[in-house]
Formats: C-alpha cells, structure tokens, sequence
C-alpha cells in the first residue's frame, strides 16, 4: 500500500521563507469569512432541503462543552472557566431545548456516523451528566453500527473508571490532552499534569477497548527547549498511541487574552522552534509514524492513515477525518456546523446562547451559503491538504470549468512555488512534493480567492 505522505523532507531555508501566517483549512471558506447575513431562517431552510428527493447525505454530531476548572494560558479554544460545576448541569438542559428546535427539521433519517465531544473539558461534566447527554443525543439520533464516538479528554479530569464509563456508554476514540511533559514548561502555561496521571488514563482507555487513543502535544511553548521536549517525545512514544497531534503554538495575545499570561521572553526563538519540529518528525516517522499532513502523525494501520492511502481522507472542523460527505450539526455554545453547501456557527457567548433557546430560537450568530467558486476552491484545497496531489482532469469533469484558464493567476503562482521546489506540475497533476508538505497551507492558500483578494493573514497562526 502507498502512503502519499511517507515521503517528508524538511527544508529549513524553504521553511523560513514561507513561515508566513496562513488559515489552517479545516474548512474553505474559513470561519472568519462567515457573516451575520446568514442565520436561523438561512439555517431552518437548508435543513428543510436535506431531505427533499429521498437523498439526503449522512450525518455527523458535533457538541461543544465549554467548561474547565483551570485556566491553560496557552488555549484559544471557547471555553468556560469555573469551578461551579452546577453549571454544566443547566448547559445540558439547554442542550436539551436546542435539540428540541432541531428535531422537526431533521426528518426522518437521523442515523448518525460521527460523534465528536470536544471543548472545554467534556469530562468537567459529572458521570451522571455524562450519561444524560448521551440519553439526550440518543433520542435525537440513531447511532450506526461502527459509529465514530470520539471525545476529549483532560487526564487531570478523568478520574479512576471514567474510561470504562465513556466506553460503556459508546465512546471508541479518545484524544488525551498533554502539551507537553516537562514540569517546567507546564507550570509557565498554567497546566501541571504528570507523567503518571497520563499514563494511567491511557492505560485506561486501552483496557477498556478504545479502538484510538491519540495524544495531542504543542510545540513553541514557554520555556521549551530542544532537549526538553526531546524527553517529551521519549515519554509520548512510550505511551504507543495510535495518533500524535503536533501543533504549532501560536502567540497571539490580542486575539486570545490568556496567553497575555505568558512572558514572550520565554517563548522559544523561531530558530528553536524549527529544530523541536524537525526533531519532532525525525522521532515520530523513526518510531513508525506517518505524517499525514498539517501537525497529524498516525500509525501505518490507522483508519487516518488508511483513509489517505484509499482517497479517502478529509478536512472537518475536527481536523483529519475518515468519513466523507456528511452533514455536521453542531450543538452548543460556539459550535459550528454544515448542511449541504453551507456553514453556520451558534453564539460564542453563553449568555447569548442561553437567550436565544429561551426565546424559542435557533441559537445561530453567523454563517455561510458557498457560491460554485467557493465549492471548487474547496475540493481543491480538500485535495491537497489530504493527499498532497489533486487531479486537474478530475476538477474540470466535477465543476465544468477549464482549471488552467480559471485558474490563471493561480497557476502563475504554482510555478513561482514549482521553482522553489515546493510543487511539481506533473501533466494533469498538480503533486505536492516531500519538501512541500510541510508547507502545505502556503500551496492550499494559492487557491484562496479572499486571501487573494485581501492578504488579510495577520489574524491566522503561522505555518511553522
């Protein structure tokens, strides 16, 4: 079997030159291009079109669980920080109203094959609660044989037997928040968490059947250094996941206040940060781990990896994902969803959130109806951040267009990038090469009209 991405080389003077700020992909348009324009009626009609015809396309279940005990002064996700944990008990009941206005638009097919629980800090939420919300998505929808249930999980959170219990009430798939091991570097981010606490849950998971069990780690932290985070790797290695998220810190205190927390002296220079991930990926491919693409490592016989070597593979909100063409309901504060060719988002503030389910609406703030350009440019980027290769012949069969005359300007720069070494136009291919695919984004932002049209990259992290 041929895995696309297997074949990595890292090209530090390429790396610096492109180590600008870029979106991540995870959707095409990105979030931030979302406008208020579009919101509950935008939503109640594209729901109501699911079904018309009797073809209607499978369903993911996304739900957003804001809440953590403790701040991690790195973290830009929306989340919640309090200790009163009589909060997540109300939270569900507001789950419960906004499934309720849900339920009459989803018609008759509610199989669902993808169940995600992210936040926040899902296991902030009590056993009990966490066996109400999965009563709560089961009377809504029907979970298929083989269903994807993945959630997060803090180890600091999960406390003895809380994996057995995820596992009984369905969970297959766990990605474990780390970071990093070194004391040091946790207590500069607010995040002490020991080796044994993380061990333990993953020990847990395993004996209880977790089919996954992923570890997610940053890179560029405070006080981080080449041989600490050496040790990091030594003890993530040890622990033998099936899948290793490496992510790039971005410090972007004016976009996310609590990282104004952290003392930019001891951040890593970009010269070291490079090297941690140049060692990073010696380490992991040496341990027997494939670069998929954009920060994710999997094991040759993982579904990721699978997926990738099949065409199979694709970008979600989530990251990475194995299941193709599916509708995404998002559920909760901030959580974005997608129906047919479009996005939307709920309110990103709690109170605002809670207004609208009490006032009997759809809690939507934003969202997005993709034109036939936005479509194509998706399938585009989809195509290289997934497989490092997009077909030309196959766009022009899907989307009627003349890729090399619509695409004009584009090509022009795919072969300023073919110069340097990053792409090959191969004929009808467009292939990312091994020096590319650590600069992926820079070859997917080529096919970004509004990048294009704005340069607007100040609010997105860096590539590197």
């Amino acid at each position: 079997m041929q895995y696309p991405a297997s074949d990595l080389v890292i090209d530090p003077v390429l790396i610096r030159k492109y180590d600008v700020s870029g979106p991540r992909y995870t959707s095409y348009p990105t979030a931030d291009r979302f406008v208020e324009a579009f919101g509950e009626a935008e939503l109640r009609q594209w729901l109501g079109k699911r079904n018309l015809g009797g073809i209607s396309l499978p369903l993911s279940v996304y739900v957003h669980l804001p809440f953590c005990d403790t701040l991690c002064y790195y973290c830009g996700c929306n989340k919640i920080v309090t200790r009163d944990h009589s909060k997540s008990l109300q939270y569900i009941k507001y789950l419960e109203k906004e499934l309720a206005l849900l339920d009459p638009l989803l018609g008759a097919d509610r199989s669902i094959g993808q169940l995600h629980w992210g936040g926040g800090t899902p296991t902030f939420l009590s056993h009990d609660e966490l066996a109400a919300l999965i009563a709560l998505i089961d009377r809504h929808f029907r979970r298929e044989p083989g269903c994807e249930c993945a959630i997060e999980v803090d180890p600091r959170r999960a406390t003895a037997g809380t994996m057995a219990f995820l596992a009984g009430v369905g969970f297959n798939r766990v990605s474990f928040g780390v970071q990093d091991f070194d004391p040091q570097v946790q207590k500069a981010v607010h995040r002490v968490q020991t080796e044994a606490e993380t061990r333990r849950a993953v020990g847990e998971a395993r004996a209880a059947g977790f089919q996954s069990v992923n570890l997610d780690l940053i890179y560029g932290l405070p006080r981080q250094t080449l041989d600490s985070f050496n040790r990091t790797l030594d003890q993530a290695i040890a622990l033998d996941p099936d899948r290793i998220a490496l992510y790039s810190y971005a410090h972007l205190p004016t976009v996310f206040k609590p990282q104004r927390r952290i003392a930019e002296a001891d951040l890593p220079p970009a010269e070291t940060k490079l090297q941690i991930l140049s060692l990073a990926i010696g380490r992991l491919t040496r341990a027997g781990y494939l670069y998929i693409g954009m920060d994710h490592f999997a094991r040759p016989d993982d579904e990721l990896a699978l997926a990738q070597a099949q065409g199979r593979l694709q970008r979600n909100f989530q990251g990475y994902s194995t299941r193709r063409g599916s509708d995404l309901i998002g559920l909760g504060v901030s959580a974005i969803g997608a129906i047919g060719p479009t996005y939307y988002q709920n309110e990103k503030r709690l109170e605002d959130y809670y207004a609208e389910l009490d006032a009997g609406r759809l809690p939507v703030t934003r969202g997005l109806e993709l034109t036939p350009d936005d479509l194509l440019r998706r399938a585009v980027i989809q195509a290289l951040a997934c497989h490092f290769r997009l077909s030309i012949e196959s766009i022009e069969l899907a989307h009627l267009i003349d890729f090399r005359a619509y695409f004009a300007e584009e090509m022009k720069d795919l072969r300023r990038l073919e110069q340097e070494g990053l792409v090959a136009l191969d004929g009808d291919w467009i292939v990312v090469t091994a020096k590319g695919r650590l600069l992926v984004r820079v070859v997917c932002a080529v096919f970004d009209r509004y990048l294009r049209e704005r340069e607007a990259r100040a609010r997105y992290s860096k590539v590197i």
